[in-house]
């Protein structure tokens, strides 16, 4: 009978040396599946810097800050086009515009289009457009912390962390609440099967813009006070928005929204549960919440970002092929030793703290701004509303692996 891990295998390329191969399955590898940031920080002293595994249909993983902040900058090597943006548009054109698939941007086009078509969200996602967001996600914050405190323990992720960034995301897109559950599934499901599979993907992001066709139209021809109505309004080099380009608009968005915020608050939960002098310091000092959630979304950052190799290249005296895939594996850079003193260990208030959570580059996350707010308010929530809280020591926190990995499980106890 065949192993499962064994055909998911290809054969090492005749340009890759022997010593930069290494088995890491970022889907199925049991460690990086039992717990991700131990396993990050094990690659990240073990293996090759950069190495080649033979797992996923074969790609390069990259380990360091140095490394991957390079390959960020430098989009003419390592592009996040992984198909011809034209090519696409004319696959879909001969399609009918109900079986056409969102192109996935701005996310997987590289500059100079990839600033045009992103510039028109720069303002909805700035400091002050996020700021002035605050009270709203703070009042949903509370309710949903208050739901949980008298019972004395909650699954976080399902209690809180999957809820919170769904209705906030419908709030500012003017999406119908009643949907609410349909957007979470439809969420998870995208968040947990991310593959190297394109054609995966692309259907995927077709589901998501088929739940959204409607409120789309209808905000196109009834405008209100909400993102999609805002997006309608916008001009792009001079031709005004299409229906196909606000699909793929709102799909990039629905889902980066989500994932982050998702992902990197049951993590900062989890450590928040597991260091109780920590929770003692900042409700004590909650000026240094922002503090922590940048030291926080360091040591559990969780997406690796892929690159395509644009033409064949030599990237630290590694021999590259053009149309290779390699793996920007920022878990593992988080930790890097030459540029974080003790970088395992928390430190609250770490000097010079540049961490790769939201990218470099180009492609630097749009909506960090929104995103640190929306950590920030919720720890400073469980901090005021609940007491001292704790893994559960029956159910400990679960996780899964793969591109974005994150917790399954965060069971948490407090006293009441």
């Amino acid at each position: 009978m065949t192993n499962i891990a064994t055909a998911n295998k290809i054969k090492k390329p005749a340009h890759v040396p022997d010593s930069l191969v290494y088995d890491f399955d970022y889907n199925t590898d049991t460690e990086y599946c039992k717990d991700p940031h131990v396993r990050a920080a094990d690659l990240a002293k073990n293996a090759p810097p950069i190495f080649w595994t033979p797992y996923n249909g074969g790609h390069w993983m990259f380990l360091t800050h140095e490394a991957i902040s390079d390959a960020f900058n430098d989009y003419k090597t390592f592009s996040s086009e992984h198909f011809a943006p034209e090519a696409f548009e004319e696959m879909m054109a001969d399609l009918p515009e109900e079986e056409r698939i969102p192109a996935p941007v701005p996310i997987c086009i590289d500059p100079p289009k990839h600033g045009k078509i992103r510039k028109p969200l720069f303002t909805t996602f700035s400091p002050k457009s996020a700021a002035g967001m605050e009270k709203a996600i703070r009042e949903l914050a509370e309710r949903l912390i208050d739901a949980v405190a008298a019972q004395g323990h909650c699954e976080f992720q399902h209690d809180v962390s999957d809820v919170y960034p769904v209705e906030i995301f419908l709030g500012m897109f003017g999406l119908p609440i009643e949907k609410e559950r349909e957007y979470r599934e439809l969420a998870k499901k995208h968040l947990t099967t991310i593959t190297p599979d394109l054609a995966e993907n692309f259907l995927m992001m077709k589901g998501i813009a088929d739940v959204l066709r409607e409120t789309i139209i209808e905000r196109r021809d009834n405008p209100k006070d909400d993102i999609i109505s805002l997006l309608w309004s916008l001009e792009i080099e001079g031709e005004p928005m299409r229906l196909d380009l606000m699909l793929s608009y709102c799909v990039i968005l629905f889902i980066a929204g989500l994932d982050t915020v998702v992902n990197g608050l049951g993590f900062g939960v989890r450590h928040l549960a597991m260091d109780t002098e920590l929770q003692k310091e900042l409700r004590e000092h909650p000026e240094r919440i922002p503090d922590a959630t940048e030291e926080l979304l360091r040591r559990y950052a969780f997406v690796a970002p892929i690159r395509i190799l644009k033409k064949d290249s030599v990237f630290r005296d590694i021999e590259m092929k053009e149309g290779e895939r390699a793996m920007m594996f920022i878990p593992a850079a988080s930790v890097d030793e030459d540029i974080y003193e003790d970088p395992t260990a928390f430190k609250l208030g770490r000097e010079k703290n540049n961490h790769l959570a939201f990218g470099k580059g180009p492609h630097h996350c749009l909506g960090s701004n929104l995103a640190r707010l929306e950590l920030k308010v919720m720890y400073e929530t469980m901090l005021t509303k609940l007491p001292e809280f704790r893994i559960d020591p029956k159910n400990p926190p679960t996780f899964k692996g793969g591109i974005i990995s994150g917790p399954s499980t965060i069971n948490l106890v407090w006293d009441v």
